[in-house]
């Protein structure tokens, strides 16, 4: 049997359809758990957990570690200038 346009056309929507709802649902998990684990970094953090291992455990990079705390009111020092190599680099030749 062969199959008309139409169908392989409704076929692949259905297929779309299917897979875009799983996506979906994997998504609001996704978010769920997303706020599970910046709940928990907050806490580990105003508990007096390391924040290196905090952000190890949780598997994020520092900008997203101070934005939540941050956000959450937990005390988050300034960052510091950055250094030249450049500069350094001068400093020791003239020593």
């Amino acid at each position: 049997m062969v199959e008309i346009p139409e169908e392989q056309q409704a076929e692949a929507l259905r297929r779309l359809a299917k897979v875009s709802a799983r996506r979906a649902e994997a998504q609001a998990e996704l978010d769920l758990l997303t706020l599970q684990v910046r709940d928990a970094v907050v806490h580990a953090a105003t508990v007096g957990a390391q924040r290196t291992r905090i952000r190890e455990i949780a598997q994020i990079g520092p900008k997203t570690l101070y934005a939540w705390l941050g956000a959450a009111g937990v005390e988050v020092r300034a960052k510091r200038p950055a250094t030249s190599r450049r500069r350094d680099a001068t400093n020791e030749g003239e020593a």
